[in-house]
Order: structure tokens, then sequence, then C-alpha cells
């Protein structure tokens, strides 16, 4: 089962000459969507996984240039060990149809994150994804996967003190940040209504866009891509300016 097919969507609503070209997507609510439905929490996760496709598949389509999925966290990993253990289950179901489905479509794969929390046949299947698409020339699919915001600050300051470099400017602090040659997330979308940053991206995030559809993850699909990117192009942006 490949994780992209081809679609000929309208993209009359979408001005394509001012697309974001970096989109970060908090995927949030995949245990009160299930809730909500009197399912298992677990059934809540294995949709989500669907709308990773949903999600990712348009926006190749739209050629953004980067599509960051925040999927789990460092505070993640508090949560009972059978949802987490099921979790780290789907993705070692789809990583092979995820990769061929990635060279197929010239998406190249990164992991932001910390991979040594990770179990090692989950870092290492991240590391082989990254490896194997490193040469692919179009989306960036950025994975947030045992990731925290103050988690990488911390882990970039404990960086910078072992290269022993004194003249920091936001620049070259930049280099030291998983997202290291990635361009600042231009929109940032929260699934599931809640209106917080949950400890992502906060460094990354001081001139995005945000955006809160009141749906949970697992009902994203292809047109609230295109409902996200609308509400984007409507936005000022001014970056402190006139």
């Amino acid at each position: 089962m490949l994780w992209f097919k081809k679609k000929n969507r309208q993209k009359t609503e979408i001005d394509m000459t001012k697309l974001p070209k970096h989109i970060a997507f908090i995927a949030d609510g995949n245990g009160r969507w299930a809730n909500s439905r009197g399912l298992a929490r677990t059934l809540g996760h294995k949709e989500g996984k669907d709308a990773i496709k949903r999600v990712l598949d348009r926006c190749v389509e739209l050629k953004i240039e980067v599509v960051t999925m925040f999927c789990f966290s460092t505070e993640n990993f508090g949560r009972p060990k059978e949802e987490v253990d099921y979790i780290f289950n789907l993705l070692r179901e789809v990583k092979g149809d995820l990769l061929d489905s990635l060279l197929k479509r010239n998406v190249r794969f990164r992991h932001m994150g910390d991979k040594s929390l990770l179990y090692k046949d989950i870092a290492d299947d991240l590391e082989e994804m990254e490896k194997k698409t490193a040469s692919c020339t179009g989306t960036i699919f950025n994975l947030a996967l045992a990731y925290g915001s103050r988690h990488e600050i911390i882990d970039a300051v404990k960086k910078i003190i072992e290269s022993g470099e004194t003249d920091i400017s936001e620049q070259s602090f930049k280099k030291y940040l998983y997202t290291t040659d990635l361009a600042d997330p231009d929109l940032i979308v929260r699934a599931s209504g809640e209106k917080r940053l949950s400890n992502f991206m906060l460094y990354q995030a001081a001139y995005s866009e945000f955006y809160f559809p009141d749906k949970y993850w697992p009902d994203f699909d292809a047109k609230t891509v295109d409902d996200c990117i609308i509400e984007f192009q409507k936005r000022k942006r001014r970056y402190g300016k006139i």
C-alpha cells in the first residue's frame, strides 16, 4: 500500500504564488477522537496514522517545501506503556510502505527529536529512512518524534559549550538546533481546538502564524490542508514592521 496517491484536486481557492514554505502540524486529539466515539484510544492513533498520509499527500501535491508533524513528545513517554508501545508498533508496521512512497515521490525524510530516547530499532529505522531519502529533492517530511522544544534548546546549549564557541548570534545558535538547515515554520497548525504550543518549536515559532481548527487530528484531510493555507493567506505578516 502506497502512502501517496495522485489526485486531481481543484486549487482555485488557493493562491499558488503565496504558499507557506514550511507548515508544521501538531497532530493532537487522537485519543479524544476515539473516546468521543466510544472506542479504545489505540484506535484513535491508528486513525491518526491515516491522517498523516492524507495531510502529507496534499502537501506534497502542493509542493510545500517542508512539512513538520509533531507526533510524539518527550512528555508522551509518561503515558501508559501499552499506549506508547502501540504507537511505536504503528511506525514499525508502516515503515516499509512509507519509505517506498517517499522515494517514489522524491520526498526527503527528516527526524526531529532525541533518538537516544527511542527504542533502538525505531531509532535505526528513522536513521535508515534519513539516509535512503537524503538525495530526494522534493518536499521535506520532518517527523517530530521524541521531541520537546525545551529539550532541544538545552541540547543546543550543551553542544555550544562542547564546541567552545563563545561569539553566539541568532544564526550561529540556530545551527545547533534540530532544524539547523530548515526554514522556520510559516504556519503552525494545531489539531483538536487546543490553543497552545505544548513545548513545540518554541524558538522557531517566533514569527509563525497560528491556526487552531476545531477538529481532532484523525479528521484532518486534504480539504483541511487547503483550509489552513487559505487562512494563512488572509494574514498580514509584518515581522515587527509597519
